[in-house]
């Protein structure tokens, strides 16, 4: 049984662990888990995500409980299926989604997930279907995403359904980003905020900034009010490259005006451009389990605590990914 120490990093770790432990039908046992965290230990969406890939492995699981900071998971198969998880409340619908995608290297699935599209401490419905989706559809994934309700904290209740194909994704090769083709701007807002116009000043004020940016490329933008049980605002920013794609997300906040968060993700866009990272800092942790078990190339990775800590993890699964650092950036080499 692979033993995992799970206390320097967060759910990552343990999403990573069950993503592998699917893949390759390895048993694993988690220790400390989110142990360097305030509040150490299983949350209800780190247990969902558990119990989502329990159900397609048809796995034996020890620990599942809320508060628990060991668990055990054996699975037994992969099996394609389709079915619904109400996480509850907020809980990220993105990070739950994380886990299964790279299961499309052995099955398809078809999965409801309800819960948060759009909280703090993880990608955004919109960066899941505008930016990571695209670009891994370059490399080989079969995949569609429908999204079917927004839901802000604290109520959630949002919903989206993931259509997975199995896909082929046997080399993934990103060495350069290439050259800016065009900007998006995706700005939404619930409708009772649709009087203050915030997802219109939002993604004014984004395009406003970009165009005195002197950035020469086609930029669209785009405003969207729709139906939540709380209020909120997203806005996103997306950078379309010769050869990858880049997105910065910012949420709304009670006392924050809509100005300022464009200009926050505008801020974080051009921070990005001016560097030569081939993916933004969110993605390329992200991106580590579809390098596993083949020759790929991912360059250009600004170095986080996130990142090494589920490099590690893959590492316990024996897959050979080599980091080598350069000008700030690190690159990874997977070997087959």
């Amino acid at each position: 049984m692979i033993e995992i120490n799970g206390e320097k990093g967060g759910g990552q770790i343990l999403r990573t662990a069950l993503t592998l432990s699917s893949l390759e039908q390895r048993s694993f046992r988690i220790r400390n888990i989110r142990g360097s965290r305030p509040n150490p230990g299983l949350k209800n969406q780190h247990l969902k995500a558990a119990e989502t890939v329990q159900r397609l492995t048809d796995a034996e699981v020890k620990g599942a409980e809320n508060g628990a900071e060991t668990l055990e998971f054996k699975p037994k198969t992969l099996e394609k299926d389709s079915f619904t998880v109400n996480i509850g409340t907020a809980g990220s619908i993105t990070l739950l989604l994380d886990t299964v995608l790279p299961l499309a290297r052995k099955t398809g699935l078809r999965l409801t997930v309800k819960g948060g599209t759009d909280v703090k401490w993880s990608p955004t419905i919109q960066y899941l279907k505008q930016v990571k989706l695209p670009l891994l559809r370059e490399h080989g994934l079969k995949a569609e995403l429908k999204v079917d309700r927004t839901g802000y904290y604290p109520k959630g209740g949002g919903e989206a359904t993931l259509n997975l194909e199995k896909s082929d994704i046997n080399r993934f090769k990103l060495e350069d980003r290439g050259s800016l083709e065009r900007i998006e701007v995706h700005s939404k807002a619930s409708k009772e905020l649709k009087e203050q116009r915030v997802a219109d000043r939002q993604a004014d004020e984004a395009a406003r900034i970009l165009k005195n940016s002197y950035m020469s490329v086609p930029l669209d933008k785009n405003s969207l009010y729709t139906d939540t049980a709380s209020p909120g605002s997203t806005i996103l920013v997306k950078a379309v490259y010769e050869n990858s794609v880049a997105g910065f997300d910012v949420l709304g906040e009670r006392g924050k005006r809509s100005e300022e968060v464009a200009k926050e993700a505008v801020q974080n866009f051009k921070k990005f451009h001016a560097s030569d990272s081939t993916v933004d800092k969110h993605m390329g942790d992200q991106l580590i389990t579809f390098l596993t078990g083949s020759e790929s190339v991912l360059n250009g990775l600004k170095s986080t605590n996130h990142l090494r800590t589920n490099l590690e993890t893959v590492r316990k699964f024996g897959y050979s990914i080599d980091l080598e650092e350069e000008s700030k950036l690190v690159n990874l080499l997977s070997r087959a």
